[in-house]
């Protein structure tokens, strides 16, 4: 059975619920991960992803901020909203589903952008991020038995050096710096994940998922950061046959700064 998963900060689901309806349109995921949704949950254009037959719709939104929601055409079999660093962030979303025989549980996430300052003693957004990838490192991808595991999200941290336009003149840069980097190294290998976009791409491939709204022509100067990420268990590996990056969504008007990246599978 072929399966899909995709994942898009859309950067305010209302302002852009156009751009959504035309990428589910044209790519029909089985499963849509949004981040910064920007959206209290009793204002989420739920009806909207209904019509299109996505008829399972969780959300965790906040006013104005964050907020992560999964759009499914496969029902829930749960709904989890773990609050990362007890501060009230609507940033981690899980739900488990039914895929081919195999249940398969996905974590949705939007972890903190950090700032401008890669210093925490002196940033506490820089501080909350690191505090944040810390606790990651405890969502691990063998959690349950017999559950698989899919993560994906805007996790605002681009490692490898092939992840940015520049390694060297990003290493001070939030986003690229050492700390982070290693950070989420840790998480991953910790929680035993695979990142999925890395089994497809080798990683010497440079690869992208956001580019800045402060360049005047993105697709010109093509300074981009790979800041959106699918990770799976390691059973998922083997299950890849795809993974798509959809930047000619970042020229689409008034776009995200990010673009789509969906994961295919063979279950």
């Amino acid at each position: 059975m072929d399966f899909s998963l995709a994942t898009w900060n859309i950067n305010s689901v209302r302002l852009r619920i156009g751009l959504v309806e035309r990428f589910l349109k044209e790519h029909q995921p089985d499963v849509l991960c949004l981040q910064e949704t920007k959206c209290p949950n009793d204002q989420f254009p739920e009806k909207a992803f209904r019509a299109m037959g996505y008829g399972h719709v969780a959300i965790h939104g906040q006013k104005g901020y964050h907020g992560v929601a999964t759009i499914s055409k496969l029902p829930f079999e749960d709904i989890v909203r773990q609050d990362f660093c007890a501060v009230g962030d609507a940033r981690h979303l899980s739900t488990r589903i039914a895929v081919a025989g195999r249940k398969v549980r996905v974590h949705n996430l939007y972890v903190p952008a950090g700032g401008d300052e890669p210093d925490p003693e002196i940033n506490p957004k820089f501080r909350h991020k690191l505090d944040f990838v810390e606790e990651l490192r405890r969502t691990d991808a063998n959690g349950e038995e017999g559950v698989s595991a899919l993560l994906c999200g805007d996790l605002n941290i681009a490692p490898l050096e092939t992840d940015v336009w520049s390694h060297k003149q990003l290493l001070k840069i939030v986003s690229h710096t050492p700390v982070e980097t290693e950070g989420l190294v840790t998480a991953q290998e910790e929680g035993n994940w695979t990142d999925l976009m890395r089994v497809h791409f080798p990683p010497e491939e440079v690869l992208f998922t956001w580019w800045s709204y402060r360049a005047k022509d993105w697709a010109t100067s093509n300074r981009g950061r790979r800041l959106d990420h699918v990770w799976g268990s390691a059973d998922m590996a083997p299950a890849l046959s795809k993974v798509e990056i959809l930047a000619e969504a970042r020229g689409w008007e008034k776009p995200s700064d990010h673009v789509p990246v969906i994961a295919r599978f063979v279950l």
